[in-house]
């Protein structure tokens, strides 16, 4: 059993510790001591038991609150208050800097909760570690100087989460759609060097990584880029070939064979597409940006963005290889393909690919094998999207994500027409849904009108988080990231140019994440969420949250949406903190995580269907972004059944995935899934089921966590939540 230190480092469970503590807290008096040697090796104890029982390794916080908790159930009042006062001492030592040990873990690769806070960081590298660096420096200033208190102290008692409060300090905004089209056909700067518009495909592909791995290098969040901006491109190259191939039958003394010249230029066309794609695979794959990992980078694939015949049949050229190129994967250190985690692929599922007479059912075949296979493409219904985001010219519309899952709300331009690629999201702050439940049931009385009222106490608080976030971005000049605002990414604004008008409008939004609407449900009403009484109350709370996002918008003019929070980290924190202001409660506090926005708890037995049916419902309240899984075995020899689920989504639900399994083993070449243990300490570790490697190094394991793909482990909480999965097919 262990614990885990302010630092972050992971130590043995020491129980003398604790006698120690309490024996001199408990001497420390003028008078006789409250407490017989007996009662001090009864306390540490329990504690002991109590840490053994929890299923999670406890903080040292958290073991000083237990100390004092039960000193004072043995009525040893003055020692409880001795030891109180000798912690809050201390803790003044500790806060004169609060950095420098965090840091100094950090660098020395020993500091366990950073070192799984983000699944795609490999902390032992050092521009991760400098990012990480960066980033205590940032939550430190952001915590003392930038932020009220009053939401500071929510988010360390896990009330509210504010989003990415590392970059806090930095007047930088949270995800995006690229818009590539502009950048491509009107030219852009990078590090101050002019890119013009590109004269062939794999040069366009070039270009677009370049622009992507300084769009993450501006930004914190997820970026989009849309393959259909590419495919002009395919034709600037198919004419060049073709002049190419032209002369060569000239030079060669030749008789122009139109028909040969056409069969040889489009095989190297085919080749040239392969290799632009594979540009972009590689690139992304293996860029590090400024915050130490691969660009979050997602790849949207949709027919259905033009209209154009010719255009449409390259995009679907490019579609294909991408495709193609994801299902064979990377090669990992060893040489042996595994699936990379990004770029995180979309697919479309529209009326031209959905059916087996449809033109472009091939793709959609394709797109099943690359799922069973590597986890991706995820799918967007564009029957489903178009009914859900209407604009204001009462037309609906299908586009992508931000990233993971953060959708951009319906918007209309001065000129009356949508606009989509160039707009971002300002930031999210997350409400915990199963604290204000238990608040309300604090008590064992279930009173639902006291839910509602700090609900409402609750929604007010995390809009003046918002409004923080909001307000870091006023005044923002275009020169602090000159490839988004100056040069065509989200604007072309001019040089010292402030960015404020592009945050009010809809031109971006601002996110209002909630988290665990399964376990609040269960709390309020006894009832789980997929019964009648708990469905209908779990759909009144998310209108409730959606109607304080329309009175916000309404009243400042900006674009406030309710968003399906991912929770990677925050999910174990959450839990952590619940457990510590509400104790162990069955089936709301009893687990080491909370359950990811509306979603089915992952240990509930439902159908994959009922499941995608059931979940679109709250889908649907959930306008700034959310995405439904199912969980499903090795697909790969049951493409047919894969293909079922797809064509269920598209009539079913805007945007959901398939979750399977893709691991390898280095030791042993075990090419399966690794399994989730528990060591002799009670730590959830990983484990090779055919050698028992449990080395970390050396084994890729991938897994679908928060709507992408993590490939670097993660915490206790997450694991834990990972390994109660059950499947849904």
């Amino acid at each position: 059993m262990k614990i885990i230190k302010r630092n972050g480092t992971e130590v043995v469970f020491d129980v003398t510790k604790i006698e120690r503590a309490i024996e001199k807290a408990n001497l420390a008096g003028n008078g006789e001591p409250e407490l017989t040697d007996r009662q001090i090796k009864e306390i540490a104890a329990k504690i002991e038991r109590y840490c053994s029982n929890i299923g999670r390794t406890l903080t040292v916080e958290e073991v000083q609150e237990l100390v004092e908790s039960y000193i004072m159930q043995h009525s040893a009042y003055e020692t409880a208050k001795r030891y109180i006062r000798y912690r809050f001492t201390r803790n003044l030592v500790r806060t004169a800097n609060t950095t420098d040990n965090q840091i100094l873990t950090l660098i020395e690769c020993n500091n366990e909760e950073v070192k799984q806070e983000n699944s795609n960081k490999n902390p032992t590298v050092n521009s991760v570690q400098r990012d990480y660096m960066a980033g205590e420096v940032s939550k430190d200033i952001t915590k003392r100087l930038l932020l009220p208190p009053e939401v500071v102290e929510a988010h360390e008692e896990g009330i509210i989460h504010f989003h990415d409060m590392d970059y806090f300090a930095q007047h930088m905004h949270n995800c995006d759609l690229v818009n590539l089209e502009d950048m491509l056909n009107n030219g852009t700067v990078i590090s101050g060097t002019m890119i013009e518009k590109p004269h062939s495909f794999s040069t366009a592909c070039n270009i677009a990584t370049q622009i992507i791995a300084q769009v993450a290098s501006n930004q914190y969040g997820g970026q989009s880029i849309s393959l259909t901006h590419l495919a002009p491109f395919v034709q600037v190259s198919r004419e060049k070939i073709r002049r190419q191939v032209t002369n060569e039958f000239e030079k060669l003394g030749l008789e122009k064979d139109v028909k040969k010249i056409e069969e040889i230029a489009e095989e190297r066309l085919l080749d040239e597409i392969k290799r632009g794609v594979q540009t972009i695979q590689y690139q992304v794959v293996t860029l590090l940006t400024t915050n130490g990992q691969a660009p979050f980078v997602t790849v949207f694939m949709y027919l259905g963005e033009t209209k154009d015949p010719a255009l449409k049949h390259d995009l679907a050229l490019i579609i294909e290889e991408v495709l193609r190129q994801r299902i064979q994967g990377v090669k990992n250190e060893t040489g042996t393909y595994v699936t990379p985690a990004f770029p995180k692929l979309i697919y479309v599922l529209e009326e031209d690919n959905v059916a087996e007479d449809r033109p472009y059912w091939y793709l959609t075949e394709l797109a099943a094998k690359c799922t069973a296979k590597r986890m991706v493409p995820d799918y967007i219904s564009e029957k489903i999207m178009l009914e859900n985001k209407i604009d204001s010219n009462g037309e609906g519309h299908c586009y992508t994500c931000m990233g993971c899952r953060s959708f951009l709300t319906p918007y209309v331009d001065e000129n009356g027409k949508p606009k989509y690629y160039g707009r971002f999201n300002q930031g999210v702050v997350t409400i915990n849904l199963v604290d204000v439940a238990c608040s309300a049931v604090a008590g064992g009385k279930r009173d639902e009108e006291k839910f509602w009222k700090i609900l409402d106490e609750r929604l007010e608080l995390c809009h003046k988080a918002l409004r923080c976030r909001h307000e870091r971005l006023i005044g923002t000049l275009s020169d602090a990231a000159p490839i988004l605002w100056q040069y065509g990414a989200l604007a072309r604004l001019k040089k010292g140019e402030p960015i404020t008008k592009l945050l009010y409008g809809g031109y971006s939004t601002l996110s209002l994440g909630y988290a665990g609407l399964w376990e609040c449900v269960y709390e309020v009403t006894g009832k789980k969420l997929t019964t009648p009484e708990g469905e209908a109350f779990g759909l009144k709370v998310m209108q409730k949250l959606n109607d304080a996002c329309m009175k916000w918008r309404g009243a400042e003019n900006i674009h406030y949406s309710l968003y399906g929070t991912p929770l990677e980290s925050t999910t174990y924190k959450f839990a952590k903190c619940l457990q510590k202001r509400f104790g162990i409660i069955e089936g709301v506090t009893d687990k080491a995580y909370v359950t990811n926005s509306y979603h089915v708890h992952v240990t509930e037995q439902i159908d994959a269907f009922e499941k995608l049916a059931f979940e679109a419902k709250f889908q649907a309240l959930s306008p700034g972004g959310a995405i439904s899984y199912v969980e499903v075995p090795n697909m790969q020899d049951n493409i047919p059944a894969v293909l079922s689920v797809m064509k269920f989504i598209y009539d079913n639900i805007m945007y959901a995935e398939l979750n399977t399994k893709s691991d390898y083993c280095q030791e042993c070449g075990y090419d399966g899934e690794i399994q989730i243990v528990s060591d002799e300490d009670g730590k959830l570790v990983w484990e090779c089921p055919k050698c028992g490697n449990r080395d970390q190094s050396k084994m890729n394991v991938a897994r679908r966590t928060c709507g992408y793909i993590g490939s670097q482990f993660w915490n206790q909480g997450r694991t834990q939540e990972i390994k109660e999965r059950v499947l849904h097919l």
